[in-house]
């Protein structure tokens, strides 16, 4: 069965604003404001990413103005606080940056962002080096397929596939990203297989299942 996994590559942005380490808070405040982006990568003078520069680390110097260090602060409070003072990208960025390759799996640069709470990830190459930049608006693309696409999908590289030599009578309806299976399965203990094969295709919102895999 031919792998048709879209990967970071497919969707990822090639054009991307991001800054040098030595950049001033100025300077990174003024590129935000310009590309209206609310992070961007910071790299090092070879062009590889070892940060990310956000907003929310330029907010920290207005947040905590004239403000002391309590007794009893917890180091992400201590580590705001620096971040309150410093006065380039290389003091301000969160590190180590959160990256993606761009022949990984769209399904897994989206998993990166949840489990990191992140809305973009760099897209870098084997050296680090930065090649792109993926967001969440780029992760929702797949959805953009056509209905007629995934039809074509499902029947050619799953339908096909599964029974190479005696091919069911499985009709493939798509509406709205929806997939539908209809008609008659020679094995019952084949329909879980079907659905966790179309539900893995790139676009597909839910499956719904009706198929005749009684033996009579």
């Amino acid at each position: 069965m031919r792998d048709t996994r879209r990967t970071v590559d497919d969707v990822m942005s090639h054009t991307v604003v991001a800054v040098s380490q030595t950049a001033s808070y100025k300077e990174i405040a003024k590129t935000l404001a310009e590309w209206k982006v609310s992070a961007m990568p910071v790299l090092a003078g070879e062009g590889r990413v070892i940060g990310v520069v956000s907003e929310a680390d330029l907010l920290a110097k207005e947040e905590y103005k004239g403000r002391e260090p309590p007794d009893a602060a917890r180091p992400e409070e201590l580590a705001e606080l620096a971040k309150a003072g410093a006065r380039t990208a290389e003091d301000l960025m969160s590190t180590p940056a959160i990256t993606v390759h761009a022949d990984a799996t769209i399904a897994e640069a989206a998993r990166t962002m949840a489990l990191k709470g992140v809305k973009r990830l760099p897209v870098v190459d084997a050296e680090g080096k930065l090649v792109g930049i993926v967001s969440r608006a780029d992760i929702l693309k797949i959805y953009l397929r056509s209905d007629e696409d995934i039809a074509e999908e499902v029947r050619d590289e799953i339908v096909a596939h599964l029974f190479p030599h005696r091919r069911p009578s499985v009709e493939v309806r798509v509406e709205e990203g929806v997939v539908a299976l209809s008609g008659r399965l020679p094995d019952a203990t084949i329909a879980p297989l079907v659905a966790r094969l179309v539900r893995a295709v790139e676009g597909v919102v839910d499956v719904d299942l009706h198929l005749d895999t009684s033996t009579g």
